[in-house]
């Protein structure tokens, strides 16, 4: 499970509250790229905090409920038109700048999954390979975003049926391909993502 040492040491340093930051849905040919920044409580436990893909669906929910009843929680989303003009990357640096500026509660640092830094930071931040394995509130992060994501891949799926948003989230599985062929894309899919942007030239099939 993940822990709390990284947090306790940047609120040594900055007398602070720290952050976890964490970003749902870089690899899915549609939808939107989906952030959260997670402060948590001091004075309470919050059991389950793991990598968001270590854990059941049910499980997941279950612990996505307790961290937005005990925890600061934003969470921000770049659209799939920012995703297409930026790049994912880019996309999911903005989702999670977004997410850090909504919070109700001023972070005094931040600790962000992955390698790279949003550039337009004001508070002293790090990166940390794997901190959603590792990091309590980056671990936080990425569960109550994936179950966002989750959830809003489900309201598209009854939007724009017979893709199987509802079961891949919009990730490239063999369904969500063989669907893609058949109905070409729908707004919600990513155009600079190979499989949609080949598809859309060699074909010319766009489902409107």
């Amino acid at each position: 499970m993940a822990d709390r040492r990284l947090e306790d040491l940047w609120r040594s340093r900055t007398g602070g509250p720290v952050a976890g930051v964490d970003e749902v849905g870089r690899g899915p040919l549609a939808g939107p790229v989906v952030a959260a920044a997670v402060i948590l409580p001091d004075d309470r436990l919050i059991g389950g905090l793991a990598d968001s893909k270590a854990l059941s669906a049910k499980r997941r929910e279950a612990v996505a409920v307790t961290i937005h009843q005990l925890a600061t929680v934003c969470i921000a989303e770049a659209t799939v038109e920012e995703i297409d003009r930026l790049n994912i990357l880019q996309a999911s640096l903005l989702a999670m700048s977004r997410a850090l500026a909504g919070l109700a509660l001023a972070p005094a640092a931040a600790l962000i999954d992955g390698n790279r830094l949003p550039p337009d930071l004001t508070i002293p931040a790090e990166a940390v390979v794997k901190g959603d394995a590792r990091v309590a509130a980056i671990a936080a992060a990425s569960i109550v975003a994936k179950v966002h994501r989750d959830a809003l891949m489900k309201q598209h799926a009854e939007t724009w049926p017979g893709y199987g948003f509802e079961r891949h989230a919009g990730y490239p599985t063999r369904q969500h391909r063989q669907a893609l062929q058949a109905l070409g894309p729908c707004p919600i899919h990513r155009r600079s993502f190979q499989p949609v942007r080949d598809l859309i030239i060699e074909e010319g099939k766009i489902n409107h």
